[in-house]
């Protein structure tokens, strides 16, 4: 297909043109962001005003002890993602396997919902407004579904150095793009000036060439897996003399030490060393396409729209 034409106000150029399009200064700017964060959180949950975990109402209504039969998820979503290679599933699961060990009432990802959001087309409409955006999108003759889909096989990108992401919320597996680390000939990449950054940034004026409006939450430089959410208070608390429970912050400071103990290891096993990656430590996105989903997709759910 032709070149994707650039919109003038295309949210990821903006970072593109920032960092003159260099994959190393992309790539500082993704580890940058998710550093500052684990500490904003790391400060915050610590601290002696921590009030709890930020537990998700409508998944603890889903799913867990407090599951309620017959309840639906209200909202509603058009989204394009990317699924993790087998490698990058297994070492979701050993972290998840150590995260379980501190807090067993925490609510994982399960293995087949993995997902990256490559982009967020829409989030919390009804059925209705979905469906008429999916029908937007099916009857695009200059940008198809299979166009999108197919997108990442010609346009291969890298994504490395994972490390767990965190806030009082949720967890994630992150990655940032790579910048010539390691590059294999075999792997398709034959430079790495076109990253992850950059696939997003085109899916985004794909999906517009489709007539459908883009409304992205997700802008900022993250490459993120949610793999572990909060539904619960359990193993949190303890009872105070006057018979009131309330946050036992030393078992939240096992659990933040657990996830720097996480960090470590995977920063001394899965980041490029001596000119080699473990694997799991390496995930080529969209190997064998993106997927588009819509419906009710926020804990990796939904239904596929199809290709043709």
């Amino acid at each position: 297909m032709m070149p994707v034409p650039l919109s003038e106000d295309n949210p990821f150029q903006s970072l593109i043109a920032e960092a003159t399009d260099d994959s190393a200064v992309l790539q500082s700017r993704y580890e940058n962001h998710r550093v500052a964060r684990n500490s904003q959180q790391r400060e915050k949950i610590l601290a002696d005003s921590f009030a709890g975990w930020s537990l998700d109402e409508i998944l603890k209504r889903l799913d867990g002890p407090g599951k309620e039969d017959g309840f639906v998820d209200p909202r509603n979503c058009l989204v394009i993602w990317a699924r993790p290679s087998p490698q990058v599933r297994d070492l979701i699961l050993f972290v998840q396997n150590e995260l379980k060990s501190i807090s067993p009432s925490l609510w994982l990802m399960p293995p087949e919902n993995l997902h990256t959001t490559v982009l967020e087309a829409a989030h919390s409409l009804t059925e209705e407004q979905i469906e008429e955006l999916v029908q937007t999108l099916l009857s695009s003759k200059d940008v198809t579904p299979a166009d999108i889909a197919a997108y990442p096989r010609s346009h291969p990108t890298r994504l490395i150095k994972p490390m767990v992401s965190f806030d009082s919320a949720a967890l994630a597996l992150s990655f940032v793009p790579a910048a010539g680390e390691c590059l294999e000939v075999e792997s398709g990449i034959n430079n790495e000036q076109y990253t992850y950054h950059h696939l997003r940034r085109d899916v985004f004026d794909m999906v517009r060439q489709t007539k459908v409006p883009v409304a992205s939450r997700y802008i900022v430089p993250s490459a993120h897996l949610t793999i572990a959410r909060f539904i619960s208070q359990d193993e949190f608390l303890v009872q105070g003399l006057d018979g009131a429970e309330t946050v036992d912050h030393s078992r939240v400071k096992l659990l933040v030490d657990k996830i720097g103990e996480i960090n470590q290891k995977l920063e001394d096993e899965y980041w490029p060393k001596e000119g080699a990656i473990r694997e799991g430590g390496e995930w080529i996105v969209g190997q064998e396409g993106l997927v588009i989903r819509r419906g009710r997709v926020w804990y990796g759910g939904g239904e596929y729209v199809p290709l043709d």
